[in-house]
């Protein structure tokens, strides 16, 4: 047994105990490989062992092994996989993002919204997308507070983009936060999620992408439908050079 697959039936191990715990079917949570700094065979591997659903932080770094891993994802499994950016998006990487990637899940502007839907009809995609909110008062984490002005002009903004498909919602918790700080800031975003939903009945709000590797269990806990997964997967990441 590889290192790979052994890690992935511990974390399907937790995953099913985590919804036991929170009463709710395994169904109900979608498992997000994040990818980001692996190799192409490494996706290879993954996608063969079952894993349909992966997770880039940088178009540039997917864009240098996208080929390789298609070739790698064969007997159908490349009709299966999907990739999603999950990384912050500039605005001069719109286009190339569009055509790469089967979602964006770090929508956190207007602006970027329109560039995005542009772009996808360009291409002729309709393009899943998730808006990335701020919860946490770190200055290093992206994403658009909830109150703010932008926010609602991105809400009133999304019916309308027809090549830019509005899924849910995404979140990052505070790093190294006590238990109850983090259920929390989870808490938070179901529960603007259903204010959201009640006032812009023509969008989707089916996706909460919440949780990751040190604290998917509490996401799950508090209405995760869509948790990333990196190192409890893959294992501990060599550090990115910038």
């Amino acid at each position: 047994m590889t290192g790979l697959k052994a890690n992935l039936e511990k974390l399907e191990e937790a995953i099913e105990s985590a919804c036991r715990a929170a009463g709710r079917p395994r169904g109900e949570v979608e498992l997000m490989a994040v990818s980001k700094t692996l190799p192409a065979e490494t996706l290879g591997e993954a996608a063969g062992l079952g894993l349909t659903l992966f997770g880039e932080n940088r178009v540039q770094e997917f864009a240098a092994k996208a080929l390789r891993a298609a070739e790698l994802w064969t007997g159908g499994v490349q009709e299966r996989v999907r990739v999603h950016l999950i990384g912050h998006l500039q605005s001069n990487k719109v286009a190339r993002a569009a055509e790469l990637f089967d979602g964006i899940d770090s929508v956190d502007s207007a602006r970027l919204a329109e560039r995005l839907n542009e772009a996808a009809a360009k291409c002729g995609k309709h393009l899943p997308a998730l808006i990335e909110v701020k919860l946490s008062p770190e200055e290093t984490k992206a994403g658009l507070e909830p109150e703010s002005a932008e926010m609602a002009r991105l809400l009133e903004l999304l019916p309308d983009l027809e090549n830019l498909q509005m899924r849910g919602l995404m979140t990052i918790a505070p790093w190294g936060a006590p238990e109850t700080v983090t259920r929390a800031c989870f808490r938070s975003l179901r529960r603007w999620r259903d204010g959201w939903a009640a006032a812009h009945p023509r969008l989707s709000f089916d996706v909460l992408s919440m949780g990751m590797s040190g604290d998917f269990a509490l996401a799950i806990a508090e209405g995760a439908t869509r948790i990333r997964v990196g190192s409890a997967l893959f294992g501990k990441r060599v550090p990115e050079r910038r």
